[in-house]
């Protein structure tokens, strides 16, 4: 499928599309808002009350008039105390902010995961989704939780500074505001170095979760075929792109504070001079001098602070380019305007006519398929690996479109018919039996929330998986999942083929059921999907051969065709392709 339309993701656009979650929780961000500034302003207050104290006692040595010092004294400590109170209050209001800015992060994230198509999935990494969802939406709470309103307080402090500057002395605030001004530039410059660098970092690091999801989850395969060594210097190489990137991202961002504190100490220190000759020659008063210096070291600091969080922000950006890159992803195609519903599920003969498919341009699965499987009756799909006997049923369930020709059930175009209602008219039974963290009963009744535990214990009976389950400790609520070790593989299937059973549709996938599984749990498997398949159009894939003998029809698929097609008995009397397939398995 196509990807969505690139678009500009500067900085701005991450912003702005960051606020859309900021406001569902206005009142919040208000709160936050308000106690900021005020924090802020009194936090301000102090070298101003600090200065007028200094000059009340450098103007009465030997008279001092401690009624109006102490009464300034009173002021200040009531300034740093409702300050730092309001700063504790808005640290845990931004914890929330982050908090409900994540939680709204992930849903839309997950909501859009659930829109896409299979297809995506095929071509991403489980691991780089997850660091997406998972890390990402982390870094951009960091954001709001810290880095963000560091930054609007940094520009109220900047502000309120660059006022009372002014207020004290005009002549010096030029003098130190220009010297401090020179810093901005080299920022900016900075900015637009680095951010590439922080992008690249968080791809990096993507990759390196892709390969350890992918390495953690086949440990076992790992181990069988004793590979640790090239899996750990396969790690070993993502790992070390990664702090690669890491480094090369933080090393020139960190240029950035320390050239900021020395052009803005350079500046303190003219200005503190400065200061010095006017408080000499009269021009400022002891007090002023000292206001002067602690506003101009408040002017200076958040510049400073800025230059340092510069990196974290531009971390957050660039993993904010990855959540939005994600939810910018195309959904699956809607259901055509001539599209009909069927509630029910759709019922009938399955006709595949001159279908071509391709995963890759220029490499075809299947190339002018054709086929025609009756109603209830039971076609199984054989062939090399390859031959495109899975892709037969990502076509069936259009998890992809077919590019040429077209698939009809009951003379009915698939395409022409609502995607949910065309799933649910089958159950499937894959080769890798999925299980979810939860009860039996829950994975048993997946597929119908109106089941009964009258309905499961059927379903579970049908599937020759009762008895197992009443000899678990909790009996159906027993918590299992797909890594549980407290059952065999070939339980897990036969759970799955209740679950299957349960759906009760008209149509049925089995895509290689028993593949996994000993000859004495496969022939349990048999005996249960011989029930469930009772009735129903079934399209069997299947490597064993054994298992299909009884088929309607055996369709033998080569080099995307139908090659031959027959019972049992009739394909080995032509002794053809599928006589040599059969002939391969049971030579001894």
């Amino acid at each position: 499928m196509s990807k969505s339309p690139e678009k500009k993701k500067g900085v701005i656009y991450v912003l702005l599309r960051l606020w859309k979650y900021l406001v569902p929780v206005w009142p919040l961000l208000l709160v936050c808002v308000i106690m900021l500034i005020c924090s802020n302003l009194l936090d301000l207050a102090v070298p101003f009350l600090s200065g007028k104290i200094i000059d009340a006692i450098g103007e009465n040595i030997g008279a001092v008039d401690f009624k109006e010092v102490f009464r300034l004294l009173g002021f200040m400590a009531g300034c740093v105390i409702v300050s730092s109170a309001m700063s504790y209050l808005l640290s845990l209001g931004l914890i929330r902010l982050g908090q409900e800015v994540s939680y709204a992060l992930r849903k839309d994230i997950f909501e859009r995961l659930s829109k896409l198509p299979v297809s995506f999935f095929d071509r991403h990494p489980v691991g780089d989704i997850i660091s997406r969802v998972c890390y990402d939406v982390d870094t951009i709470n960091t954001t709001f939780s810290t880095d963000l309103m560091q930054v609007c307080a940094s520009f109220i402090t900047v502000a309120g500074s660059l006022c009372m500057l002014i207020f004290l002395s005009p002549l010096l605030s030029v003098i130190i505001v220009a010297a401090l001004t020179v810093s901005i530039p080299f920022t900016n410059w900075q900015i637009r170095r680095i951010h590439p660098l922080f992008k690249k970092r968080s791809a990096k690091l993507g990759e390196q979760n892709g390969v350890a999801e992918e390495s953690i989850t086949a440990m076992n395969t790992v181990a069988a075929f004793r590979v640790e060594e090239p899996v750990i210097a396969r790690y070993e190489e993502k790992n070390i792109e990664a702090i690669e990137a890491y480094n090369e991202a933080e090393a020139k961002s960190r240029i950035m504070g320390p050239t900021v504190n020395f052009i803005n100490n350079m500046a303190l220190s003219a200005g503190s001079i400065l200061g010095a000759i006017l408080c000499i020659n009269g021009k400022m008063s002891l007090g002023g001098v000292s206001s002067f210096v602690l506003y101009s070291r408040k002017y200076a600091g958040p510049i400073r602070e800025i230059a340092n969080i510069i990196s974290d922000l531009q971390t957050s950006v660039a993993a904010a380019q990855r959540v939005f890159s994600l939810m910018d992803e195309l959904p699956e195609a809607p259901d055509c305007d001539e599209a009909l519903g069927y509630p029910d599920g759709i019922y009938g003969e399955v006709k595949a006519e001159g279908v071509t498919f391709a995963y890759e341009p220029g490499t075809d699965i299947l190339k002018d398929f054709n086929m025609d499987v009756p109603a209830g009756s039971v076609a199984a799909i054989v062939g090399t690996t390859g031959a495109g006997k899975t892709t037969i049923v990502n076509l069936l369930m259009r998890f992809y479109e077919a590019e040429k020709g077209k698939i009809s059930i009951r003379d009915t175009d698939i395409r022409h018919v609502f995607k949910n209602d065309l799933r649910r008219s089958f159950a499937m039974v894959l080769q890798d039996a999925w299980l979810f963290s939860g009860s039996i009963y829950d994975n048993i009744a997946y597929g119908n929330h109106n089941a009964t535990m009258e309905d499961v214990v059927a379903a579970a009976k049908a599937a020759h998986i009762h008895r197992f389950i009443l000899s678990l400790p909790d009996g159906y609520q027993t918590q299992i999942g797909d890594d549980s070790s407290n059952i065999s593989k070939g339980q897990k299937q036969l759970i799955t083929i209740a679950r299957a059973w349960l759906t009760e549709t008209h149509m049925l996938i089995l895509d290689e059921a028993t593949s996994n599984v000993d000859t004495d749990t496969e022939r349990e498997i048999t005996i249960a999907m011989r029930k469930l398949m009772q009735g129903k159009t079934c399209f069997v894939i299947a490597h064993r051969l054994s298992t299909i003998q009884n088929a309607d029809i055996i369709m033998v698929l080569d080099k995307g065709k139908i090659a031959e097609k027959g019972t049992h008995s009739e394909l080995m009397r032509a002794k053809g392709l599928y006589y040599n397939l059969y002939a391969a398995q049971f030579r001894n």
